[in-house]
């Protein structure tokens, strides 16, 4: 039995340490496979968390080389967390297409703009979030969070990755003020739309376990009903830490394990030799 973990940022972007650093990790923890995901440059020059452009292509050869260095004793696989922006940037961005990913992860962090143009991080601070969410909705939350799906839903259909991020990262703001209740049909109505549009294409939903391990979240991203209607509609997943320092490698994956084996799941789907293929699902490693 053996995990995998695709989404990790490293000192490219807003984690804490080298590269090499995870893959040193990574051994220790007998992973057959890793894969890391800074995140992407965005067009926002006060983005303190994503990677510069100018540091892209270093990105990349750090990958490379180390690719090289270990080829003998693990996979290593070179991804980035990409930010879908209506009119601005998504996933197959031009600027990605000469970096030779072996996949990205498509993800919502921003939803709008204030005046100006500086986009509203719905994942920052509290204080971010309830100055966008009173400067840019008015106040109005259902209509915030219903614009983030629908943001969502447009990555989906016009420029879809291959791996989904933490499919509802919003509602990480409930836990330090509640803003609104997940059993509201509103929102239950918005997230079931985003499944249907999922189960349409070929992606894979990550469940991300950065909200446990943080404390920032009493579930994953996504919650356990999504989980629930998800398996129902044979939408495929693999569970993914966001870790941003190397001990966060695994982060809670017994827990997103026995999430996903109580709601159905017996299976993930991982990167196999290039090839995206289903493996079995236990609560201690993939049948790999």
């Amino acid at each position: 039995m053996s995990w995998t973990n695709y989404h990790s940022h490293t000192n490219f972007c807003d984690g804490t340490n080298t590269p090499e650093d995870y893959i040193r990790k990574a051994l220790v923890l007998e992973m057959p496979t890793y894969g890391f995901s800074s995140h992407a440059p965005v067009p926002f020059f006060d983005c303190k968390w994503a990677m510069k452009m100018d540091d892209l292509e270093g990105y990349c050869e750090e990958i490379y080389r180390l690719r090289k260095k270990y080829e003998d004793r693990i996979e290593i696989l070179l991804g980035l967390e990409v930010d879908y922006i209506p009119d601005k940037m998504g996933p197959t961005a031009d600027f990605l297409q000469t970096a030779g990913l072996d996949y990205a992860i498509g993800s919502v962090h921003f939803v709008d703009a204030f005046t100006g143009g500086k986009g509203w991080e719905i994942d920052g601070t509290l204080e971010t979030f309830k100055k966008g969410l009173h400067e840019i909705f008015n106040g109005n939350v259902e209509a915030a969070v219903k614009r983030y799906f629908e943001i969502t839903r447009e990555m989906l259909q016009e420029d879809c990755p291959e791996i989904i991020g933490h499919l509802d990262k919003i509602k990480m703001q409930n836990l330090k003020e509640h803003f609104f209740s997940e059993d509201e049909k509103w929102y239950r109505d918005e997230m079931m739309q985003t499944l249907e549009a999922i189960s349409k294409t070929e992606a894979i939903m990550e469940v991300n376990t950065r909200g446990l391990y943080k404390k920032r979240a009493t579930d994953t991203y996504p919650s356990k009903w999504v989980l629930e209607e998800a398996f129902k509609l044979d939408i495929p997943v693999q569970i993914n830490s966001d870790g941003h320092t190397p001990d966060e490698i695994l982060g809670e994956f017994e827990t997103a394990a026995e999430l996903l084996l109580n709601v159905g799941y017996d299976s993930c789907v991982i990167l196999i030799d290039g090839e995206w293929a289903e493996v079995g699902l236990n609560s201690d490693g993939y049948d790999i």
